[in-house]
Formats: structure tokens, C-alpha cells, sequence
């Protein structure tokens, strides 16, 4: 599938997406004017996003992130405005309530803003309370944050975020799966929990009830091969009843910047945040299940390495990042040295 085949299919909604997919795959003979018809319509929605620096990423990008390509459901195209350079880093999600009390808003930007010094990005979703309030604790020590949309990186919502939305777009980056102009359709947040938590190393739950959405980001990262970690709370007023349900199954507890740096193997110093030794660690045991100039896809170095895809994404993009390895078009990938 070409590029901007992947970006035209980024313009139907999800059921049809997957199912012209599975005919495209099948070579039915009946799609070809379909097709042609949707790749005109993508050219253009593609040159008008251009012009209000909007932007599309197509799966087969070498630019697309590694880790969302190796999810079930992966989008075939992102689209975005801003830094796209933002997805180098290490990226940590950090979600929670939309109602959340002053402590779990002081929680998201302590602990956000701690991140942001160690030079690890962090994800959410732009919605009011924990969401917000991470964004801005990322922004406001100058590090770099990813907001993921459930609507067209145009569409701004809830609307008293537009100038956030705005500040994040300078330095930092807004991401969708659905095309500009897209609404802010109820059913959108779920599906796009997905790419949160496929964005990330792991995702933090602040402030989670036993109904809150952040649970589906936290059920997506398991799927996914994520760790999930959560931040304790009070145990009276019931609005922690999800964060401490996770804590029960296994989630790793949350008190500090520490415990998330501890657990995903970052440091305070090296590249991207990333310690010396993990760095050491990746050479010695992903490159030595490639040889130089052999594709490679995931599976197979799964099984090379007994590394589990929440495990090895990692490792591959900070290899990628330091130029040992690289991905061809078809998302393989290649030992260069």
C-alpha cells in the first residue's frame, strides 16, 4: 500500500477503513474507480491542510512511530501539526480525571513537568483536568508534550484549550487519526485512547474512577504490551476507585517522577533520557539478533531476543535514534553497522 493510499483511507471512518483494507488485500477488481475517486479527494484535503500547516504521516513513513506500528489497530495515517521531531523522544503518557480535585491537578504538573527535565515527553488527550494540567506542567519547564485528538488536529476540544492547543502546536505536537475538520464525536475518544497508550513506554492514571475513560487507555496499554502504573489516592471520596484497582492487578505505584524513571529504565542523564547502560543493553542484545543490511520485522526479533513488543520498541527506537539501525518502507528493521 502506497503512502498516499494509507492517507486516503485515513479519510473514511473506522468500520469502512478496515474493510476497504481487507478488499484492497484481496485485489478485488471492483475498487479501482472507488479508489482513484478517494485518492483525488485526499490530494486535496492534503494541499488545504498544507497551506494552515497541517500535515499527513502515512504508515509506511520512516517517520512514523515505530511503537504505533506495532499495535493491532495501528491508524494508516497520523495527521499532525507541530514539531513532528517531538516523537523521538521517550514518550510517557500521563491521563486521568476530567473533574480532577486540585491534588491530582498539582500531581499531573509536578510529575509532568519532572519528566520534562529528564527530557521524556509526555502524552495525553487535551481534555480538561489531568489531561490539561500534564501539557502544561510539560510545557512550562520547556520540555515537549503530544496531545492526541479525538477530532482533526483543527478541531479544538473542549474549546477553552484552543490557546493551549495553540502553545503545544509551536514547540510541541498535535496528533489525529481522523482528517482536518473532523468533529468531536463521542465515539472518537475511545478508539484514539489507543494511540495515547501505543504512543507510549507507559501510561500513568491519576484520579481514575471505576467508570473513568482512563481505564480504556489503561486496558489499550496492556493489549499493547505497555506497563501501567498509577497514582495512589484518597480512599473515601471514590474518585480513586479505578487508579487503585489497577494498583491491585499489578500496576506499579506512582509517587514520584522516581518510580516512573526507575521502572522504564530511564536516567536523569544520556541521550533522550535514556541511561548509558539501557543504551549498552539495547546493542548487545537487539543488534545481535540482525545482521547488517537484513530486514527485520518485529516478530522475528521477538523471538530472536525473548523481548516482548512493549519491551523491544523501545530499545529499537532508541537504536534508531543513535543511527545503529533504520526502518525501510516497508517498516523493517535494518542493522547499519
Amino acid at each position: 500500500m502506497t503512502p498516499d493510499d494509507a492517507i486516503a483511507l485515513s479519510l473514511l471512518d473506522d468500520l469502512s477503513r478496515y474493510t476497504l483494507i481487507d478488499r484492497l488485500r484481496a485485489d478485488d477488481p471492483e475498487l479501482g474507480e472507488r479508489a482513484a475517486l478517494l485518492r483525488a479527494k485526499a490530494d486535496v484535503v492534503r494541499e488545504r491542510a498544507a497551506a494552515r500547516g497541517i500535515f499527513a504521516l502515512a504508515w509506511s513513513d520512516p517517520r512514523f512511530p515505530p511503537p504505533l506500528l506495532a499495535i493491532a489497530d495501528c491508524p494508516p495515517a497520523l495527521w499532525y501539526r507541530g514539531a513532528l521531531e517531538t516523537l523521538d523522544a521517550p514518550l510517557v503518557a500521563i491521563v486521568g480525571s476530567r473533574a480532577a480535585t486540585a491534588v491530582g491537578l498539582e500531581t499531573a504538573t509536578r510529575l509532568a513537568a519532572d519528566l520534562a527535565v529528564r527530557g521524556i515527553a509526555v502524552v495525553s488527550g487535551l481534555a480538561r483536568g489531568v489531561d490539561s494540567a500534564a501539557h502544561r506542567g510539560a510545557l512550562r519547564n520547556g520540555g515537549r508534550t503530544v496531545a492526541v485528538l479525538g477530532s482533526g488536529v483543527d478541531v479544538i476540544y473542549p474549546a477553552e484549550h484552543a490557546d493551549l492547543a495553540a502553545e503545544i502546536a509551536h514547540d510541541s505536537l498535535i496528533v489525529s487519526e481522523y482528517p482536518p475538520g473532523t468533529a468531536p464525536l463521542p465515539f472518537h475518544f475511545p478508539l484514539r485512547n489507543r494511540i495515547i497508550s501505543g504512543l507510549s513506554r507507559a501510561v500513568v492514571v491519576i484520579e481514575a474512577s471505576e467508570k473513568s475513560g482512563s481505564l480504556i487507555t489503561a486496558g489499550c496499554a496492556l493489549q499493547q504490551g505497555r506497563d501501567v502504573m498509577a497514582v495512589p489516592g484518597n480512599v473515601l471520596s471514590g474518585r480513586n476507585r479505578g487508579g487503585h484497582a489497577l494498583i491491585r492487578d499489578g500496576a506499579k505505584i506512582v509517587e514520584s517522577v522516581d518510580d516512573i524513571v526507575t521502572e522504564l529504565g530511564f536516567g536523569e542523564a544520556g541521550a533522550g533520557g535514556v541511561t548509558p547502560d539501557l543504551a549498552a543493553a539495547c546493542a548487545d542484545l537487539v543488534l545481535e539478533a540482525m545482521e547488517v543490511g537484513q530486514g527485520c520485522d518485529l516478530d522475528g526479533l521477538a523471538v530472536a531476543t525473548g523481548l516482548g513488543p512493549g519491551q523491544l520498541l523501545p530499545r529499537l527506537a532508541e537504536l534508531e535514534l543513535r543511527g545503529l539501525i533504520r526502518r525501510d518502507v516497508a517498516g523493517r528493521f535494518i542493522r547499519s553497522v
